[in-house]
């Protein structure tokens, strides 16, 4: 039976930590799972829903990323892809008589998982300037308010249109498709926060910013390197592939600051043996590396197989450019350094180039650890460059594989929710809707951040997301956002952004991917891209949990009309009625997409095209692919000082928080929590159980306070720290960014501990 919503924030003063758990999934994984969605949907709503989840004929799961086998299990779902379905399925119904009883300043105060807990937004919600509590409007008013609002701008580039990775090809198409007929490459997304360092890197090595191998490749590698990544609770459902890998022969060596209980050993709910034996081993080698010293590590590798002559020569010389350079590079790496940067003695790097030498396919796998440096894009450079050396990019087993978030934040980036779009795309869109889009680059995330706060944006529409909380320097962004005229959020639930507002804010609901999507042509569906460029259908089942909900679609399709008239040429009302239509338009605008609505009726959808994967071809400035020789980066911290990385808890999907537990750290009941070696906290003179301020320090000589957070001794090198986001987000400077993409540098923040000043926290409701 489907549980009543809390009413009140649970206390989260004395978190209960224990050992750090050795295996993932299995039997307790079954349990939460079930439970979850019995909480949100009930017992019977839960089995027929979550039985559609990545299912051919079935919906897309609003979690990660990561592709579906071509032979379907019956629960093709991990734990957390439940939990995000339950809570986008759910039974609760935040409606207007909520708001009337909550004001604006009492949702500030509550905590994202108190927010998310309430239920699904049943209707638009208007708050007014100066108005104390969110409103219903009228669609067509609400859509009226934000024409007003997009016409009084002294120019287009005055407004921000961000886009949440869950939002679909169709509706990011459009959503694109408006911005440039307003007039602005405004369109930061969350790619922006996460793997635009791997786009960067990739975009200038390989020629294409995504990854280069398909599932198979990964069962037929010979050498897995997971690196910076925790797939047990960010990517669980990756841990199978790993499991049918490893039990093809493969090695897998895990990169990474924390030992993660996923990356362990993995037993599989789908397998007997998964839950009731111990299940299968998974990592051969861990290498516990210290938090930006990725780059280092393989750059090391690098001399080592070159010293080695263990490189593909032939390779080289047809498809690669830039070698030279790069070996002299790689062969001045100084070791000492190396063991300096990574932390690591230099017998486990010869270990790991062992292995790689003895391997004749290795697939480098990577996620937020890498990119989220201030030498990121160099660090992902590197890996290229490690790849390239034996020639394992282009061929089975072997390649690049940035593991992508958010379940369609590639799809949105290759329907050209991007900032910076490639004249090639502006040509095409011009050719095909006649009218000449903005040639220069817009805002990205950060930058979006300065404009408000310098009162240079004066309009944020958010297609999705929860960008106050998911964004850097908490402080710096919720001040940015209250000097817009008006706050626009496309949202099925509530979240801390709804809070944040500008001096006039709406809520536009909107169905979500479990839910039937009828226009006027009839039934629809959608698409998505997963993390290797797989293109699928999208079909919801569950009737809209209101009436008054909008498709994404016919959101942009209406808010064109509105703010256009009948200036425009795309013919927008067409759009909302039938999504056949764009996909028609995505098919003659977006290579690779050719015969669109047939391809995405196949079941499973198709593969779009890699030139560096399918034919060796590099669509670089140099024809091959780039060696790269950039110098050798690392952070360094001054005496005292502790380098932090902020990361996700178990019960957690990117700012969504479905608990305040992280079983498999050991950690129960409260979020905050900062693990720390025991001898960096006994240097500090706190104990494990005792409270800690974090504060962080920036060049500029500027602080950064986060309250009350226990300690927790935690295997973690020495040096080192790592607490949740969002409550740590308030430490990340704005300025303090990946060179080249501009990414927030949340896995490389200083900071010191201080005694708390009061003990535990008394409020950790926020954010």
């Amino acid at each position: 039976m489907a549980k009543k919503a809390p009413e009140g924030d649970p206390v989260q003063d004395a978190p209960h930590v224990s050992a750090p758990k050795k295996a993932a999934a299995g039997l307790p994984a079954v349990g939460h799972t079930m439970k979850a969605a019995g909480a949100q949907m009930g017992a019977r709503r839960a089995a027929l829903t979550l039985l559609k989840v990545n299912q051919k004929g079935g919906f897309d799961c609003p979690g990660c990323a990561w592709p579906e086998p071509d032979h379907r299990h019956t629960f093709e779902f991990c734990e957390n892809g439940a939990k995000a379905v339950a809570e986008e399925a759910t039974l609760r119904r935040v409606t207007p008589d909520f708001f009337a009883a909550h004001p604006v300043a009492d949702l500030a105060r509550r905590s994202g998982y108190w927010l998310g807990q309430q239920g699904r937004i049943t209707q638009p919600m208007y708050l007014a300037d100066g108005a104390e509590r969110y409103e219903a409007v009228p669609w067509e008013r609400a859509f009226e308010l934000i024409a007003e609002e997009l016409h009084a701008l002294g120019s287009p580039d005055e407004a921000v249109f961000y886009t949440s990775g869950r939002t679909s090809n169709e509706a990011a198409f459009l959503f694109q498709l408006f911005a440039r007929e307003f007039g602005t490459n405004n369109l930061p997304d969350c790619s922006n926060m996460c793997h635009e360092s791997s786009g960067s890197a990739l975009t200038e090595t390989l020629g294409v910013g995504k990854g280069s191998v398909l599932l198979d490749d990964l069962h037929r590698a010979e050498l897995i390197i997971v690196a910076g990544q925790n797939p047990g609770t960010n990517h669980p459902r990756m841990l199978s592939a790993l499991e049918k890998a490893k039990r093809g022969g493969a090695k897998i060596v895990t990169v990474n600051p924390l030992p993660e209980a996923g990356m362990e050993r993995f037993r599989n709910p789908q397998t007997a043996g998964g839950l009731a034996g111990p299940g299968t081993k998974l990592t051969d080698l861990f290498l516990p590396v210290r938090l930006g010293g990725d780059q280092a590590l393989f750059r090391a590798l690098g001399r080592l197989l070159i010293e080695a002559d263990a490189l593909d020569r032939a390779f080289i010389a047809e498809h690669t450019h830039g070698f030279a350079d790069y070996e002299a590079a790689a062969r001045a790496a100084d070791w000492a350094e190396v063991e300096r940067a990574t932390g690591l003695e230099r017998a486990a790097i010869e270990q790991l180039h062992t292995m790689v030498r003895d391997a004749s396919s290795v697939v480098v796998c990577w996620a937020m650890g890498l990119t989220q440096h201030k030498h990121a894009v160099p660090t992902i450079r590197e890996v290229v460059n490690f790849l390239l050396l034996r020639g394992n990019v282009g061929r089975p087993g072997a390649g690049v594989c940035p593991v992508r978030g958010h379940s369609n934040v590639q799809g949105d980036r290759t329907m050209g929710i991007f900032e910076r779009p490639a004249a090639a795309f502006l040509d095409a869109l011009e050719k095909e809707f006649g009218f000449a889009p903005p040639r220069e680059h817009g805002l990205d995330v950060v930058r979006a951040i300065r404009a408000l706060r310098d009162g240079q944006a004066k309009v944020f529409f958010a297609m999705g997301g929860n960008f106050v909380a998911a964004s850097p320097d908490t402080d710096v962004t919720e001040a940015a956002m209250r000097r817009a005229r008006l706050t626009v959020h496309v949202s099925t639930k509530l979240n801390r952004s709804h809070a944040v507002t500008g001096a006039r804010a709406l809520i536009l609901p909107t169905l979500g991917r479990t839910e039937k999507d009828v226009q006027a042509a009839g039934p629809q569906f959608v698409s998505v891209e997963d993390s290797m460029g797989m293109v699928h259908a999208s079909r919801g089942g569950l009737p809209p949990a209101s009436p008054q909900l909008l498709s994404e679609p016919a959101i942009v399709s209406r808010l064109a009309r509105a703010v256009f008239g009948d200036r425009s040429r795309v013919p927008w009302a067409e759009f909302e009625h039938d999504y056949d239509l764009i996909r028609d338009r995505i098919a003659r605008v977006v290579p690779g997409f050719d015969d669109f609505n047939t391809k995405v009726r196949r079941p499973g959808g198709f593969t779009l095209p890699h030139g560096p994967r399918d034919s060796r071809t590099f669509p670089t400035a140099t024809g091959k692919a780039n060696f790269t020789a950039a110098p050798l980066e690392y952070p360094t911290v001054p005496e005292g000082r502790l380098l932090l990385q902020t990361l996700r808890s178990h019960d957690q999907y990117n700012t969504t928080i479905y608990g305040l537990d992280d079983r498999y750290r050991g950690i129960k009941g409260g979020r905050r929590v900062v693990l720390v070696h025991a001898d960096d906290a006994a240097a500090a003179g706190l104990a494990d159980g005792e409270y800690a301020d974090l504060v962080s320090e920036w060049k500029d000589g500027s602080e950064r306070r986060a309250d009350g957070f226990r300690v927790v001794h935690y295997p973690t090198p020495r040096g080192c720290a790592a607490a949740y986001y969002p409550e740590t987000n308030v430490l990340i400077p704005l300025d303090h960014t990946a060179e080249t993409s501009n990414t927030p540098a949340a896995k490389s923040v200083v900071i010191r501990l201080e005694r708390s000043r009061e003990g535990a926290p008394a409020d950790p409701a926020r954010p």
